[in-house]
């Protein structure tokens, strides 16, 4: 029985379709020198986590019920593409210890960092927490989502899928909290 291969998305120049952000009106690009803390690792920058795949990231600060809201919706998304041609990560704004007790098991099925200064929300440009961000391999933010809104999710989830030609997860069914716009992501 043969197995069909699924084709690798282009890394140098991803199609247009794919870099247009669909949640953020402006395209932002993180400096690839953006330090991320990965929990019982030595922090490494970002272009170290960006050779081989794009970035998915989560990022919740764990002080919020908003945050708090999302966290299982979060992570149902991160699940969803953990096989699809992205590093899915959670981006915690706090200290290693409370983003373990936050996240109890979740910090140990994905790769976590710790964003106490939360550098990498001000790097991706999100305003606002719970955010969602898909970051191409020269820095550039391609989609984000911030706060909660289930269409705007979709929106930056639908580029996720293009992008790495895999299935786009449910977003917004019962299971789901009702929107809210989040918290500042920069204190």
């Amino acid at each position: 029985m043969t197995v069909p291969l699924r084709r690798a998305p282009p890394c140098a120049e991803p199609s247009s379709a794919v870099t247009q952000p669909l949640a953020l009106s402006l395209m932002t690009t993180a400096s690839l020198d953006l330090p991320l803390d990965p929990l019982g690792a030595e922090p490494r920058p970002l272009q170290d986590w960006l050779t081989t795949f794009p970035l998915l990231a989560v990022l919740l600060d764990p002080y919020t019920s908003q945050s708090a809201a999302i966290l299982h919706t979060a992570r149902r998304i991160l699940i969803n593409y953990a096989d699809a041609g992205c590093r899915t990560c959670w981006v915690i704004a706090c200290g290693p210890d409370d983003a373990k007790r936050f996240l109890g098991p979740y910090a140990q099925e994905t790769l976590t960092f710790s964003d106490p200064d939360r550098l990498a929300a001000t790097a991706f440009g999100i305003g606002a927490l719970p955010a969602f961000a898909f970051v191409l391999q020269d820095g550039s933010v391609a989609a984000a989502a911030q706060g909660w809104d289930p269409a705007q999710w979709r929106n930056a989830a639908e580029t996720v899928s293009e992008f790495t030609h895999w299935r786009r997860p449910v977003i917004g069914d019962e299971r789901d909290p009702a929107n809210f716009a989040g918290t500042p992501a920069r204190p």
